[in-house]
């Protein structure tokens, strides 16, 4: 604790400085544009209803998990309202993740990795951040320091990570297990030696085999959706693949300044002694996350899950890979920081921030159109609307719901009948449909309004030009208008997924045929200039047999 007192002695105005600058997404437009954040803060103002007596129908559940953002919400909410509220606790989060992260790699490589931040940054604001996750995205934030703790703390020290354990949970119980799991990991293989962690190792991975058996064994009839297409390599960089397939070029040029700067480091330790040591102990535990989001289903439905209050817990995989893209900036900082490690970062960042921009300002014109859209309805009135904005894997659709605050309500808001939120309502209410089905159905275009679901308006795109929009009020025996499809979450993505697949699996290894390729030719031109016989026949046979790749 001493040294990480001196550090922030010693850093706290860069800390500062660089805290300003990641939290910059978050004011660089009127709103945030995060998937599920406009539910979650629609929510909250329900919860200040509910609490007020302007809610009848609503009431509110009791919960120990999935809570603690939306509690900070409502908490500020009322206090500085619903839009500051919305920038001040998402910049929290983002803090929370970003520094955790950074706290992590810290304690895994022993030295402060300032050449990593852009990556760190791009993973802060990826798939998770954007699909709006936000208690998950805060649970394994505050996990990732309950970590850094437990790897470098000494004593009573690692006490420290147990006292964050009950704000993990509160926050989302994912969270909690990411840091009991890695966190007995870390102290079992800190009473190894390095060569006895392939043990260590072997265990943990035959237990994921286990689990993969026991699911595919007691969950054979159904309830499980093992991958929503189309598949992508889940190594962490994936996480950049948010609104549209220019995002494959964000994820490749990670993926190849990943393997560039890990061959480049090894080959310039030489054979120095133990030069893997630095890389052992973050390289098993990104080998182990990268065999869960394989191993593992995208989605679960189970009486267990029920127990905790939940209905389902689904993208476990595509969650997972925020905790591999922070463990594979572990494996980075175990490299000897170099000028162009961080020009190269920052330049992949400058191209992933550029998109991120354009895209959510994309959004965020939407979202201005919906708001003239519902001043034109009368004030109070129950609202349909289901808008896609962008392509790709992100989901944009519950724009309406923050809209809708103080001014409608969103009637097939997805929240409430859930039963995984506080939130919760009762089957005719004026507000919210009750029925996770009719909810569900609502949003796909399936469902077929009923007389008690009047006054009802709808808000969709138009047919004659999707970019506008046009309201109009339902009557009974119509369906509800959807922009949707089943699989719109993760599909768009064109060309062939197997052949994409295949080109992310093989940049790795044309990588590492390249550098060897381009050694062994530097060191063959090396003997030819100083051949004193010039290149001919002969001597070309000897050169041959006497080159190596140093």
């Amino acid at each position: 604790m001493r040294a990480v007192a001196r550090f922030l002695r010693g850093n706290w105005l860069r800390l500062l400085a660089i805290s300003a600058v990641v939290i910059a997404p978050c004011l660089w437009h009127p709103r945030i544009e995060a998937g599920d954040l406009p539910s979650h803060l629609y929510n909250a103002w329900l919860t200040h209803l509910i609490k007020t007596g302007q809610a009848p129908g609503l009431w509110l559940a009791h919960r120990w998990n999935n809570v603690l953002f939306d509690s900070v919400l409502s908490g500020l909410g009322s206090i500085v309202g619903w839009g500051a509220a919305e920038k001040i606790a998402v910049g929290v989060a983002v803090l929370i993740f970003f520094w955790g992260g950074f706290a992590l790699v810290c304690a895994m490589t022993t030295r402060a990795p300032w050449f990593l931040l852009p990556c760190l940054a791009m993973v802060a604001y990826g798939w998770t951040f954007e699909m709006g996750f936000m208690n998950f995205y805060i649970s394994i934030g505050l996990a990732f320091l309950g970590l850094a703790i437990l790897a470098r703390g000494r004593g009573w020290e690692r006490g420290l990570a147990a006292v964050l354990a009950p704000l993990i949970l509160l926050a989302h119980p994912l969270g909690l297990i990411l840091l009991v799991t890695v966190g007995a990991y870390l102290i079992l293989a800190e009473q190894l030696s390095p060569r006895r962690h392939m043990y260590l190792f072997v265990a943990s991975a035959l237990s994921l085999l286990g689990m993969y058996l026991f699911i595919r064994v007691h969950y054979s009839a159904g309830g499980v959706d093992w991958r929503y297409g189309p598949r992508f390599l889940h190594d962490g960089t994936d996480q950049m693949l948010l609104y549209g397939p220019r995002y494959l070029l964000v994820s490749r040029l990670l993926r190849g300044f990943l393997w560039a700067g890990l061959l480049f480091d090894v080959l310039g330790r030489g054979r120095a002694a133990r030069w893997w040591f630095p890389y052992l102990l973050p390289a098993e535990l990104y080998g182990l996350t990268l065999l869960a989001a394989l191993l593992l289903p995208t989605g679960i439905n189970g009486s267990t899950f029920h127990r905790m209050g939940f209905f389902s817990i689904g993208f476990l995989a595509e969650r997972l890979t925020s905790v591999t893209a922070v463990l594979l900036c572990c494996v980075l900082g175990a490299m000897k920081p170099q000028k162009w490690h961080l020009i190269a970062s920052a330049g992949i960042a400058v191209i992933f921030f550029f998109f991120l921009y354009r895209d959510t300002a994309a959004i965020n014109r939407m979202e201005a159109q919906l708001e003239r859209k519902v001043e034109e309805i009368p004030p109070g009135s129950r609202v349909v609307a289901t808008i896609v904005t962008l392509p790709g894997r992100v989901v944009t659709r519950h724009i309406i719901d923050r809209v809708c605050i103080g001014r409608c309500f969103s009637y097939d808001n997805y929240e409430p009948s859930t039963g995984q939120f506080r939130v919760r309502a009762k089957p005719g209410n004026p507000f919210v449909m009750a029925d996770m089905q009719s909810a569900e159905a609502a949003q796909f275009g399936d469902y077929v309004i009923q007389a008690g679901d009047l006054p009802l308006f709808e808000i969709s795109q138009c047919e004659s030009d999707i970019t506008v929009l046009c309201a109009r009020e339902s009557v009974a025996g119509d369906r509800t208008p959807s922009s949707l499809w089943r699989d719109e979450a993760t599909a768009r993505f064109p060309g062939s997924a197997k052949l994409r697949l295949l080109v992310d699996i093989l940049l790795g290894p044309l990588i590492l045929v390249g550098v060897y390729a381009g050694r062994w030719l530097m060191a063959w031109l090396q003997r030819v200039r100083l051949w004193p016989d010039g290149l001919t026949l002969p001597s070309l046979r000897k050169i041959l047999r006497r080159t190596e790749v140093p």
